[in-house]
């Protein structure tokens, strides 16, 4: 945990705060409006196959950053992947910006929710950084002016600074991480999806992918993390689903799911180590990484 502390004081996460430190469990906003519904979801890749989604319910609201967390095999891929039309769903329905997806074509929906998939590289396509950002853009009929700004834009967000002319390839597993975003960033979507982003990603870059997703959620995005390193989830999410066999076992605000400990340990997760730490000096509730200096602070003080 000490590695962490001093990744988030690093990067520059503020650590500090002039009022005293508040544990609170924040009670789950409801939904204003609905970017992203599902009703009724079931699922399951063939007719001789088991159930993989059963009967799943569930609003993502514009502008949320949601966590999606669960054991291997509890469905939250087949889950995201019914957000841009990837998959349809057998029985219920998922409605996107208004849309049915089941009437919809998955190249409207891509515009709508862009997805990153685990393996970056598997989307890169072309020689230069350039063409890679450019050809959806070119297809669309915009003119270099419209692209090019396009591409500084999104660059910014994901603080990716490299010449336009040299290959994909040629760039750390972190920074493909942050093109791919950025080559779905391009096209303006209002939600993006990443399934497992941080494989291969050392805890300093995973934060730093992080804090670009934030900045996607605070331009007005919606953010939909499929994860299981709850540590760094707690740093930015606002709402955590459980999923498990199909079903989604808890939803709540991120303080109240990662904070019950004792709930934690009965579904098989690690417990965070700065809110087992906290417990240690009487705290209860969530505690997050960038917060347990503060709260030590406050207890030595009395």
């Amino acid at each position: 945990m000490n590695e962490a502390l001093s990744v988030v004081s690093e990067i520059g996460l503020d650590t500090s705060s002039s009022q005293p430190f508040v544990q609170t469990e924040e009670p789950e906003k409801p939904c204003k409006e609905a970017l992203i519904s599902v009703r009724d979801l079931w699922f399951r890749y063939r007719k001789d196959l088991p159930w993989v989604l059963k009967g799943i319910n569930l609003d993502i609201c514009r502008g949320e950053f949601i966590a999606i967390i669960g054991h291997s095999g509890a469905g939250k891929t087949t889950l995201v992947k019914h957000f841009n039309g990837l998959l349809k769903p057998v029985k219920g329905s998922v409605i996107v910006a208004g849309r049915d997806t089941r009437k919809t074509p998955t190249s409207t929906l891509a515009r709508i929710v862009g997805m990153v998939m685990q393996n970056p590289e598997a989307q890169f396509f072309a020689s230069t950084l350039y063409e890679e950002m450019s050809f959806p853009l070119k297809r669309l009929g915009l003119r270099k002016e419209e692209i090019e700004s396009r591409i500084r834009e999104a660059f910014e967000v994901v603080d990716l600074v490299k010449p336009l002319s040299i290959s994909p390839h040629l760039l750390s597993f972190g920074e493909k991480h942050r093109l791919a975003i950025a080559s779905v960033l391009i096209l303006k979507p209002q939600a993006l999806v990443l399934d497992e982003p941080f494989s291969g990603l050392d805890y300093k870059r995973s934060l730093q992918l992080l804090i670009a997703l934030r900045r996607f959620v605070e331009s007005g995005g919606t953010v939909v993390l499929v994860a299981h390193d709850l540590q760094l989830i707690s740093e930015v999410a606002d709402r955590v689903i459980v999923l498990d066999n199909g079903i989604i076992k808890r939803s709540g605000n991120m303080r109240e799911v990662l904070g019950d400990v004792d709930w934690l340990r009965t579904q098989g997760f690690m417990p965070l180590q700065s809110t087992l730490l906290a417990r240690e000096i009487g705290l209860r509730g969530l505690v997050k990484t960038s917060e347990i200096s503060e709260a030590l602070v406050n207890v030595i003080k009395g």
